[in-house]
């Protein structure tokens, strides 16, 4: 119990920065939810069964348009997909992660992964309480905020005006966190040039794929050559 109670008060202020994205991301899904004309109690089922973020956010759109269920599941399987990009970089850190492993998997998000890939446990700290008490915490705090949200639609009139830049917003705040940790802006240089590189030259819909690929094969690179 000690060792998971020392593995739980080591993860808490990692995942600040996420506690207060999350609350500002998820607040205005649940605001969102609401105003589409869904009952509040659905915004804490999605958070907790989907937990996909920007995902949730287009099923809403999706569940509007009445768009069938297959429409829908490519939809989000492609909006996604760079979380194979994710897993493939963590299947050695998630290797001896114990009983935590397939929590780890499922609860893997952006922000998350940011986290993960940014700090180390703790010396006499289970890696798999580590992370895992990092995830289970992350995703405590989106659901509280997507929560909070839901209620807050029922019982007060709010202007949605700005709400979408919440999830670049929080994005911005978690780059900051990690070169602030790591004090590598290397990756970052390599995302931003990538990702002006795909704006100008790929279509939208293959955008975010085309900018992972190309940083990804140009980080192996650059790392490669230094090694």
């Amino acid at each position: 119990m000690q060792s998971s109670s020392s593995a739980l008060r080591s993860a808490f202020p990692v995942t600040l920065p996420v506690l207060f994205g999350y609350l500002a991301i998820g607040i205005p899904f649940g605001l969102l939810l609401v105003k589409a004309g869904y009952p509040w109690w659905l915004a804490p089922i999605m958070s907790t069964l989907m937990y996909a973020g920007a995902g949730q956010y287009i099923t809403i759109g999706l569940f509007a348009s009445n768009a069938p269920l297959g429409a829908m599941l490519v939809t989000i399987l492609l909006v996604n997909i760079r979380h194979i990009v994710y897993g493939l970089s963590l299947i050695e850190p998630f290797r001896n992660t114990g009983r935590w492993k397939s929590y780890l998997i499922f609860a893997l998000t952006d922000e998350t992964y940011a986290l993960l890939t940014g700090v180390k446990p703790p010396q006499h700290i289970d890696r798999g309480r580590f992370f895992g008490y990092i995830a289970l915490l992350n995703q405590m705090y989106w659901v509280c905020g997507s929560l909070i949200g839901a209620l807050a639609g029922k019982l007060i009139p709010f202007s949605f005006r700005g709400i979408d830049f919440a999830l670049t917003a929080l994005f911005l705040v978690l780059l900051i966190d990690q070169l602030r940790r790591t004090r590598d802006a290397v990756p970052a240089v390599i995302g931003a040039i990538s990702a002006v590189a795909a704006v100008i030259f790929i279509r939208p819909s293959n955008m975010l794929i085309a900018a992972l690929a190309v940083s990804l094969a140009a980080l192996i690179l650059v790392r490669g050559r230094n090694t």
